[in-house]
């Protein structure tokens, strides 16, 4: 079942006029906010950023405070420490991952979570000085054990609590300096991307075997429409990111090399999907706000695209859009790179009774942290000025870092579509028809090409195998996009009407453009966030569809003694779907 996107009308041209007057109003306001802001903290800001430095420091110090238990905890892994309630436990180190090392009465050591712990008074009217709302938010009316066993169940926080511990010294130290704000932390979801290849779409684009392991779930063919057949799934939609405002800006010692929103389903415990990354772009004049989709000419990149398609068969009724807003850093004074949270928010997709939210405009306030923390502000200094008249709270919550997001409803034709892609993906709009060819592909190559369903044999097809390649390397991506494009724009009414046509053309296309480019000896690796190694790369891959272009084809680009190109082996070129299934099963 599709999520059924109802009471369209208020999000139609009325909706889009006021979104545009409300951005309009709201960076004259941003700007007017600044000012009056710069007018009205005086000493009051210097004050603030005297208590943020004590505070830091005495959040890096060793605390060797004792501290009681609140609820039982058992250890979940190894380097966990159990406990039970009312037991004294003396905290050596203080984590802003909130997961503190204790030690208890027997003198074993390990990690407990923050929020199962409350400072021990040794008299009546004697209060730990560690003691602060930061610590003690966490602590509501549920009980600790509820809180945090929920957090921690099949999560994927211990698979990069280990990474993220490890940058945390850096973060640390940036944060003491007043480097960045108190609650940029490192990127949770690029270490779950540097943690493996299961949450890149590559990996969610391969076919699904079913449970008797003699066909595909997921993949399957429509004799009466000679292609495979659409499958719709429980949730289909369309997002596009708006803008982002109030984003705090990192000091002049850190210079940011990427701003970008990275996007996955999640269920409050485990990320579901794939984790897309869409980068954002900023004006001089209001570094603070980040906006997507901008004007050029040509072809859209498909990294700056803001429009995304999200498709999961999840029946999880706490299934939902996480967002993370990052930034690519470079350190002036060590050279050293990372990759910077500067804030999160989950969209739930259904409300408590199951019924999936409208599809409107919602304007997200972030939080700071990590998604597995709770009670963090992405700026303190914003949220503690907070208070006197309600003009000025309302002000100041107009301060606040927000995602602005639209979820549209789908069409007949967009549901077909979406129908023809895996059951669980998230991707970039602009890209959807040449994700379809590959999945035809795939299906006239498993389904009804092959000579036995029983064969393992590996499967010569370049196509196959090198498509999944490009889902990392967006820029060759866009080469294909734009050699399809100028190709298809020739073609008759007649022959875009006929499928196995367009596929073949599309096959031509393809080997063409990216099969040369993923060989070429010109074209650098590819490099997250590099600009010199993006703008060669783009050097070369224009030069290449140029030359294509007046030869009518890269046979003369590949025949010509200027042309080198690295030696590949056969089994580069050919298509193990056994293998990609083993690899989705590790």
């Amino acid at each position: 079942m599709s999520i059924s996107r109802e009471n369209i009308t208020e999000i139609g041209e009325l909706t889009e006029r006021e979104e545009d007057d409300d951005s309009a109003e709201g960076d004259e306001e941003e700007d007017d906010d600044d000012e009056e802001e710069s007018k009205e903290s005086g000493g009051e800001e210097e004050e603030t950023q005297e208590e943020e430095k004590q505070g830091n420091e005495s959040h890096l110090q060793a605390t060797s405070k004792e501290y009681t238990a609140v609820g039982n905890f058992t250890a979940q892994q190894a380097g966990d420490l159990t406990f039970k309630k009312g037991e004294i436990l003396l905290i050596i180190e203080k984590k802003p991952d909130g997961w503190w090392i204790a030690k208890n009465a027997k003198g074993n050591k390990g990690l407990v979570p923050k929020t199962y712990l409350e400072p021990y008074h040794k008299e009546d009217g004697q209060e730990s000085s560690e003691e602060g709302s930061e610590e003690n938010v966490d602590v509501g009316d549920e009980t600790a054990e509820e809180l945090e066993v929920k957090q921690r169940t099949g999560s994927h926080w211990s698979a990069v609590r280990k990474a993220l511990s490890e940058q945390i010294n850096t973060v640390d130290v940036l944060t003491t300096m007043g480097a960045i704000p108190t609650g940029f932390r490192p990127s949770t979801l690029f270490q779950l991307l540097e943690e493996g290849n299961q949450f890149r779409a590559s990996y969610f684009l391969q076919p699904e075997l079913a449970p008797s392991q003699l066909a595909f779930r997921d993949l399957m063919w429509d004799a009466k429409t000679g292609t495979i057949r659409s499958r719709p799934s429980h949730v289909s939609l369309i997002l596009t990111l708006w803008s982002c405002k109030m984003i705090p800006l990192p000091e002049l010692s850190i210079q940011v090399l990427s701003r970008h929103v990275r996007l996955c389903l999640f269920d409050g415990n485990k990320v579901l999907s794939n984790i897309h990354t869409v980068r954002a772009t900023w004006q001089p004049k209001k570094p603070r706000t980040w906006t997507f989709s901008p004007q050029v000419t040509g072809i859209l990149p498909c990294l700056l695209d803001g429009d995304c398609f999200l498709r999961s068969n999840s029946l999880s009724p706490d299934l939902g859009i996480l967002f993370e807003l990052g930034i690519s850093y470079i350190r002036n004074s060590t050279g050293e790179r990372g990759e910077l949270s500067c804030g999160w928010v989950f969209l739930k997709l259904f409300d408590a009774s199951g019924i999936p939210i409208p599809a409107k405009t919602y304007e997200l306030f972030l939080n700071g942290g990590t998604p597995y923390e709770k009670g963090v502000e992405v700026d303190r200094s914003v949220s503690r000025r907070a208070h006197g008249s309600v003009f000025h709270q309302m002000m100041m919550m107009r301060r606040q870092p927000q995602l602005l997001v639209k979820l549209r409803s789908l069409n007949r034709r967009s549901r077909n579509i979406l129908s023809l892609l895996p059951e669980i993906l998230i991707g970039s709009m602009c890209c959807i028809h040449l994700l379809i060819f590959y999945r035809q592909i795939l299906g006239d190559v498993l389904l009804k090409g092959r000579m036995s369903m029983q064969s393992a044999d590996f499967i010569s097809n370049p196509v196959l195998a090198t498509f999944p390649k490009l889902l990392e390397q967006p820029d060759v991506m866009d080469a294909l996009r734009s050699s399809w494009a100028e190709k298809e724009s020739t073609l008759k009414r007649s022959e875009k009407r006929d499928g196995e046509f367009l596929k073949a053309v599309f096959l031509l296309v393809y080997h063409d453009c990216v099969v040369p480019l993923l060989h070429s000896t010109f074209l650098p690796p590819f490099r997250w966030a590099e600009e010199e190694t993006e703008a060669a790369r783009w050097k070369v891959i224009a030069d290449f569809l140029k030359q294509n272009q007046e030869n009518k084809g890269a046979l003369q680009a590949l025949l010509s003694p200027d042309g080198v190109h690295e030696p590949f082996d056969i089994s580069e070129q050919t298509y193990d779907f056994l293998g990609e299934i083993r690899k989705k099963a590790a």
